[in-house]
């Protein structure tokens, strides 16, 4: 009798409405994209990675698909891939449409983690709604209609998974064995994610700096740390397995920004896209290199202030959006970090600055511009309104970094936050700040009642839609 009351008592607990609204809203997405006729060009081009590495070819001579595209990432990437020649075409693209619904709701599930993790005060807006079994759900079944998700699924991308790789390490308790790994692993597939080892390793000095504690006790930097570790443990693997191609890679390719599309291409939501449109070249060049190292410093001032107040929910997204906005090229699938940008904003804004959002990512707006594959480029053509709608998530990125530095600027700074720091290190059975975030110590299951004292391209080839001539003839054709 017990077990029965037990089990109908689960059954009721379960989100069903969300359950079913998030299913019919990605089966609804599936035959979209299935409409829409999607290549899925880029998991070809990965799957022609993983046989190349297989057969001991030549990595980066390598050129795949009726678009003719080379491998632009690490070679650890292309044994990643090796997997994706164990079945068929189809098969594959199946699978990774499912892989990436999955991705999509742990995305989701991470970002509420991550805004929830500095308690019910911190949430100004709908705080019942985001601690609920399926909150993840209904914002994955509204979030899979933004832009750069579509876009994700259209080509096969791993945006998603870099995402979560990256989340899932930042949202971990301090004292986990894992912290680090999930960022490590991000970078050594590709290279964007390093800034936030970075990010780990300027929080880290700042806290160590005068206070005369052992590095290995600082939090940060046991994170950045590890991190880094992961990352060169399977960079050297993959050197021991592909030493001709990692060579190659690491003197040569790294250094050929060119092989990972053109940079005026609308696609590329980056500063340096935006300015090449701008000024109608093809290398906006210095111009690039000032614009990205301001803001490369700003905003990594930003997120370095952000955690050391214990904002660590904003500390992760400026971080996310100066990585995107500084790389040579981003192209609008990578902005997959609109979803636990829109949660964060969902939770302290005013819902119609959350709309507005959602409506730049979820408008294709940037599509409506006057846009054509080589050698016509009316990407360099364009007049003033066309450059804006182009360039709205580059635009969107700097505004909410803007937001970010305000609501820092507006953070009470914590005079006694160092020395609260190895007070709260000293009293901590299970080492520094044994929280699930950084700054901040929480229970597996959430906070505690008691809060302690806070702490507070890339160089790749990943064309999306409209990116080089031949990949934009090639899903034309296809």
């Amino acid at each position: 009798m017990t077990a029965t009351v037990t089990a109908r008592t689960r059954l009721r607990s379960l989100p069903l409405a969300a359950l079913g609204t998030c299913l019919l809203s990605f089966a609804a997405f599936w035959l979209a994209q299935r409409a829409a006729h999607v290549s899925m060009l880029d998991l070809s081009v990965y799957r022609a990675e993983g046989e190349t590495a297989l057969a001991g070819g030549d990595l980066y001579a390598m050129r795949a698909t009726s678009a003719n595209l080379p491998m632009t990432y690490p070679p650890f990437a292309a044994l990643l891939f090796t997997p994706l020649t164990l079945v068929g075409v189809p098969e594959m693209r199946t699978l990774a449409t499912l892989g990436n619904l999955l991705l999509l709701v742990a995305l989701t599930h991470l970002s509420l983690r991550l805004v929830v993790s500095r308690g019910p005060e911190a949430l100004r807006r709908g705080g019942a709604f985001w601690t609920r079994p399926g909150a993840a759900l209904w914002l994955a079944a509204v979030l899979v209609w933004c832009e750069p998700v579509w876009q994700t699924f259209r080509y096969g991308q791993i945006n998603l998974l870099m995402a979560v790789a990256v989340l899932w390490d930042l949202t971990r308790r301090a004292d986990s064995r894992w912290v680090g790994i999930g960022i490590g692993f991000a970078t050594a597939v590709k290279l964007t994610p390093g800034l936030f080892v970075v990010l780990l390793f300027v929080v880290g000095v700042l806290c160590a700096r005068g206070d005369g504690f052992a590095p290995w006790r600082n939090e940060w930097l046991r994170r950045g740390t590890r991190a880094t570790a992961a990352f060169l443990v399977v960079t050297v693997a993959s050197a021991v397995v592909l030493p001709y191609d990692s060579r190659r890679f690491w003197t040569e390719m790294i250094f050929e920004t060119g092989r990972v599309g053109r940079t005026e291409e609308t696609a590329n939501q980056s500063l340096s896209g935006v300015l090449a449109r701008l000024l109608h070249t093809m290398d906006p060049g210095v111009w690039w290199l000032v614009a990205a190292a301001v803001v490369g410093f700003a905003g990594v001032s930003v997120a370095a202030l952000a955690a050391l107040r214990g904002d660590r929910p904003v500390a992760v997204l400026a971080c996310a959006l100066t990585a995107l906005l500084v790389s040579p090229i981003s192209w609008s699938h990578h902005w997959v970090w609109c979803v636990p940008a829109l949660v964060l904003l969902a939770t302290r804004v005013h819902p119609a600055w959350t709309a507005g959002t959602a409506l730049v990512f979820g408008s294709f707006a940037l599509w409506w511009v006057p846009h054509a594959p080589a050698p016509v480029r009316l990407e360099l053509h364009q007049n003033g309104w066309q450059m804006l709608a182009s360039g709205l998530y580059t635009l969107l990125g700097l505004a909410l970094l803007g937001v970010f530095a305000v609501w820092v600027a507006r953070t009470r700074p914590d005079g006694g936050r160092l020395e609260g720091l190895r007070l709260a290190e000293q009293r901590s059975p299970s080492g520094p700040l044994a929280g699930p975030g950084l700054g901040e110590r929480d229970t597996a299951g959430g906070r505690t009642g008691q809060r302690e004292p806070t702490e507070g391209r890339s160089v790749e080839r990943e064309p999306a839609g409209g990116r080089t001539g031949e990949r934009a003839q090639a899903v034309a054709n296809e």
